[in-house]
C-alpha cells in the first residue's frame, strides 16, 4: 500500500519571553534581543501537523483528519492559545520557550495520542518568514 502524508493547520497565538534566569539583563538582550523584553510579547503561531504512513483499506484514511482536529485543539490550542507560555503553561517553566522547544513539547504532547506506526512531523512558524520542524529525532 502507498505511503501518503497527510495534514492538519492549526492557529494559536500566545505571549513569551526568551530568556535565561542566571544570565543578566545585558546579556539576555544580547542572546535575544526584543525577544528578552521582561514584559513579554506575542506571536500568532500557525501549526501544522503531518501524518505519513499506509492508506487504510477498509476507511481508505492515514489517520482520520477530524480526530486529528479534535486531538489538536484539546492537547495545544486549549493549553497554548491566549496564553503567556513563561506563566501558564507547566513545560515552559524552565524550558526556555523559543520555536524549537514549542515545537517538542507539541509533538510529545500529541505523539502519546498517535499510533505509533505513523510518522509524524510538527512544523511551527512563528512568523511567515521564521518557523520550524521537528520529527522526533
Amino acid at each position: 500500500m502507498p505511503k501518503v502524508t497527510v495534514h492538519r493547520k492549526a492557529h494559536f497565538n500566545a505571549a513569551h519571553q526568551l530568556h535565561r534566569k542566571e544570565w543578566s539583563s545585558s546579556k539576555n538582550f544580547e542572546v535575544f534581543n526584543k525577544c528578552s523584553n521582561p514584559n513579554f510579547h506575542g506571536h500568532n503561531y500557525e501549526l501544522i501537523v503531518s501524518l505519513k504512513g499506509e492508506i487504510d483499506k477498509e476507511t481508505g484514511y492515514v489517520y482520520d483528519l477530524g480526530k486529528l482536529k479534535r486531538l489538536i485543539k484539546e492537547e495545544i490550542e486549549e493549553a497554548f492559545d491566549h496564553k503567556n507560555l513563561n506563566i501558564e503553561v507547566p513545560e515552559f517553566k524552565e524550558l526556555n520557550p523559543t520555536a524549537e522547544n514549542i515545537s517538542v513539547v507539541i509533538y510529545n504532547r500529541l505523539r502519546v495520542h498517535i499510533p505509533s506506526h505513523l510518522e509524524m512531523e510538527i512544523t511551527l512558524y512563528e512568523t511567515p518568514r521564521n518557523f520550524v520542524t521537528y520529527s522526533g529525532d
